[in-house]
């Protein structure tokens, strides 16, 4: 984790969005979104040694904060602008808050996404009522289009992130969990372009300036800690949080986080996707990799926090349930309680029952039986078992292959 330079009170004039602009687009978009819960978590506060409050954007009706800096922007267009229609890139969740308001607004709405977009996010934003076209390999490909499409019919363009009036959306987060908790010691916020942990940062700071602020990327694209840390780790791949996938953040947002964000944090793959499945397993909420980037950041370094008021602002719930059942199971995996098994057994009857007994006796469950007898080493008179079994952790695991291997067997974990 980085320190960014910081002064003990931040000054927050000159600006490109002010503490007034966020108060005013709270009463803007009043009623029309959800105030979240910001809640409570006792067990994982015990589990990583700080009072953790969880802000559930996943909660809002589209399942992303984004609706809330959409709204403050389409609000602010002119009824000539309104009659034009609208044009807006993204990878699902500021689409999502475009087409639903602009539809609620009366205003025709065309959505550009790029290739690879989720399903759930693509098919979520035609049902909104927006004209959906996927094209570009990268979010900015998408933006490149989005922009061409929408001079050539004369429709205004809605940035994602990269707007004062979206900023100033986004900060609404901040002023409801400071209403909610107002003695917060930090706020661990996603960063993808940097709409929301701006306009988060404004409100925090204008209201608590004590407040430490720290912003999360994912490892594959670390666009904003290059930026400020004038750094160039490679930002590409596929990576579970495709909601900050973002290679180049914004010039607005960028100007911002340089002067009100305190750290920031780069998260892997593998703790992104134990994040999403602590909050599945203990908050029973989904959120998608995104929106669990801030728990990740916790959980890679609980030490950093020991003792603090954290807020963490869960920042969408947009994900595929195939994927949802990928991290799981892969989680089930990493704690041991499900594992893939390899034996080298005789192919004669009674095998299997034999092998089948001792996982019993010694409290395992078999999920998945397979027997390869054509591509294998093996002698002909033998065969290659694989079973999937359930454990209750590593250390029942551990006690399971023991057992089998006092029993002769040539078990291997694959």
């Amino acid at each position: 984790m980085a320190e960014l330079s910081q002064t003990a009170v931040p000054d927050l004039s000159g600006l490109p969005v002010a503490p007034s602009d966020i108060q005013a687009a709270a009463e803007t978009i009043r009623g029309a979104i959800v105030e979240t819960p910001c809640s409570y978590s006792r067990t994982l506060s015990n589990i990583y040694g700080c009072e953790l409050w969880l802000k559930f954007e996943n909660l809002q009706f589209t399942s992303s904060f984004k609706e809330r800096g959409a709204l403050n922007r389409l609000t602010a267009l002119t009824p000539e602008e309104r009659a034009r229609g609208v044009v807006a890139m993204s990878a699902g969740n500021h689409a999502q808050g475009v087409a639903y308001h602009a539809k609620r607004l009366g205003i025709p709405a065309t959505i550009i996404m790029p290739v690879g977009t989720p399903m759930v996010k693509v098919e979520n934003t035609r049902h909104h009522g927006a004209e959906v076209v996927v094209t570009g390999a990268t979010l900015e490909e998408a933006a490149s289009y989005a922009r061409s499409h929408g001079e050539a019919r004369g429709m205004i363009f809605v940035h994602p992130y990269d707007d004062p009036l979206v900023i100033a959306g986004q900060g609404t987060v901040g002023l409801e969990m400071l209403k909610a908790v107002p003695d917060l010691d930090t706020l661990v916020v996603p960063i993808g372009g940097g709409g929301l942990i701006s306009g988060i940062a404004i409100a925090a700071k204008s209201i608590k300036p004590s407040l430490r602020i720290l912003g999360v990327e994912a490892w594959l694209y670390p666009s904003m800690y290059n930026t400020v840390h004038g750094g160039n780790l490679p930002a590409r791949g596929d990576t579970l949080a495709e909601g900050i996938a973002v290679k180049s953040p914004g010039k607005i947002t960028t100007e911002i986080v340089r002067n009100l964000v305190d750290d920031i944090a780069l998260v892997n793959e593998a703790e992104l996707e134990r994040a999403v499945a602590t909050l599945i397993s203990i908050e029973k909420t989904v959120v998608e990799g995104a929106g669990a980037a801030g728990l990740a950041a916790i959980m890679s370094d609980p030490t950093r926090f020991a003792g603090e008021k954290v807020g963490l602002v869960l920042s969408g719930g947009n994900i595929d349930t195939r994927l949802i059942a990928s991290v799981l199971t892969r989680e089930l995996a990493r704690e041991g309680r499900l594992t893939q098994l390899s034996l080298d057994i005789p192919d004669r009857p009674g095998q299997l029952a034999a092998v089948a007994a001792l996982l019993a006796e010694a409290g395992a469950n078999i999920i998945e039986v397979s027997h390869q007898r054509t591509f294998s080493d093996l002698p002909a008179k033998a065969t290659l078992l694989q079973l999937v079994i359930e454990t209750r952790d590593s250390a029942h695991l551990d006690e399971v292959m023991a057992k089998l291997g006092a029993s002769g067997l040539s078990a291997r974990c694959t």
